[in-house]
């Protein structure tokens, strides 16, 4: 990235891609105690050392979505091979449910199939696409993990597979649910039931026990995205402290694990904290709202440049073969240029939203701000980099990655 465009361009991304994952983790804390409340109140358990269980309670999903994400933390600690095991668990559970469920639910739901789902030019306005199509960068944000634990797999090869495999994996998974739930709900109750929506379409579905089990499903993954971000993030960050952009702390390896294990702790350590102040100060609650519902514009700009540097790197290919010219040059370009446009879009809608400033998820001036300030925190956190740290990656415009090798072991 540094070499084909710049190095403050380079760091941009990982350092965007940081700040986003530690909001969103501490975001999916909530998200995971919402769901194992819920899931306690369905088995009858509403009450527990004379606390009244409430899954409408900030404080107590909070609290038990922290809980959760120690111990997750602590399991990367070990190394991927002990994470790929639980997260092969989850997703076997997952993937069963989902299709059990999605499946009965597009052969007996009530509501017709339509052609009209999966048209663009259905969606009443252009804002409304746009920010669909963002959307459809959040959700799958995140493929590209598997990519960040090459240097701790026997071949790296597999690293590549399994993020394609994830990426063909997602689509279907996603345009199976849509179907689902559009043939089972209503627009009105799919709007109406919001977080809940999965609850509900199990019910529709099923009677108890049997309709609890979509809830569980989406406990294991908020469990299993929880995961999905401590570990990427730590070995972004511990690629950025051996080009000494980061301090050393974030590069030291467990001599035990063979992984960055303080990197992986601090990470843990900082969405807890995020999360934890979210229950003293409610504004930086709001904060991680806006955050989540913006972050598409960060994860926009981010998959753009990176599309950007690729297009750079094989520019030759054009003269070379233009087979291969088309699918590492044409095509990132594009879609670089449609990630641009689309982000700018949104951020030009959020702007033209309101015409005044308010500390609040669904004012488009606070949602505008949000991704600003991660993008201009870049520049403060570069700069100290450059200037402080003397990384050399800002003359040179690559990292140490000979060394890589021989950083983390790949017995995980």
């Amino acid at each position: 990235m540094g070499r084909s465009l710049t190095p403050w361009l380079g760091f941009l991304v990982g350092w965007v891609n940081i700040v986003a994952t530690v909001a969103f983790l501490a975001y999916t804390t909530a998200v995971t105690g919402s769901a194992m409340l819920q899931l306690a109140g369905e088995a009858g358990l509403h009450r527990v050392a004379g606390l009244v269980l409430d899954p409408g309670s900030t404080a107590q999903t909070t609290a038990v979505g922290i809980v959760v994400l120690v111990a997750v933390t602590l399991t990367a600690v070990t190394g991927v091979k002990t994470a790929a095991r639980l997260q092969s668990g989850l997703l076997v559970f997952e993937y069963v449910v989902l299709l059990g469920f999605c499946g009965y639910g597009i052969v007996t739901g009530p509501h017709p199939f339509r052609l009209s789902w999966f048209d663009p030019f259905a969606i009443p306005s252009v804002s409304a696409l746009a920010q669909g199509l963002l959307l459809s960068v959040f959700c799958y944000w995140g493929f590209e993990a598997a990519f960040t634990v090459n240097e701790e797999v026997r071949d790296p090869r597999d690293a590549s597979r399994a993020g394609l495999i994830t990426l063909v994996t997602m689509l279907g998974l996603f345009l199976l649910g849509s179907v689902a739930f559009q043939r089972v709900l209503s627009e009105q109750e799919l709007a109406g039931h919001g977080a809940q929506g999965l609850a509900f379409f199990g019910d529709r579905l099923a009677s108890q026990p049997l309709a609890a089990l979509p809830l569980v499903a989406l406990m294991f993954s908020a469990v299993a995205s929880l995961q999905a971000g401590v570990i990427p993030t730590a070995r972004g960050m511990f690629a950025m402290s051996r080009d000494r952009t980061l301090g050393p702390v974030w590069s030291k390896v467990s001599a035990r694990y063979g992984t960055p294990a303080t990197g992986t702790l601090l990470i843990g350590a900082l969405a807890t904290a995020v999360a934890a102040l979210a229950l003293v100060i409610p504004r930086l609650a709001d904060m991680i709202m806006a955050t989540v519902n913006a972050v598409g514009i960060v994860v926009a700009l981010s998959y753009a440049l990176t599309a950007l540097a690729a297009a750079a790197r094989f520019r030759g290919l054009l003269r070379e073969d233009w087979r291969q010219g088309v699918r590492a040059v044409v095509l990132p370009s594009l879609s670089a240029a449609a990630l641009l446009g689309l982000g700018g879009y949104l951020a030009w809608s959020f702007y033209t939203s309101t015409d005044h400033f308010e500390v609040s998820a669904d004012n488009g001036w606070f949602l505008l701000l949000t991704p600003a300030l991660m993008i201009a925190s870049v520049f403060l956190a570069a700069a100290w980099a450059k200037w402080v740290r003397k990384s050399p990656y800002f003359r040179t415009g690559h990292g140490t990655d000979a060394d890589a090798p021989h950083l983390l072991a790949t017995s995980n």
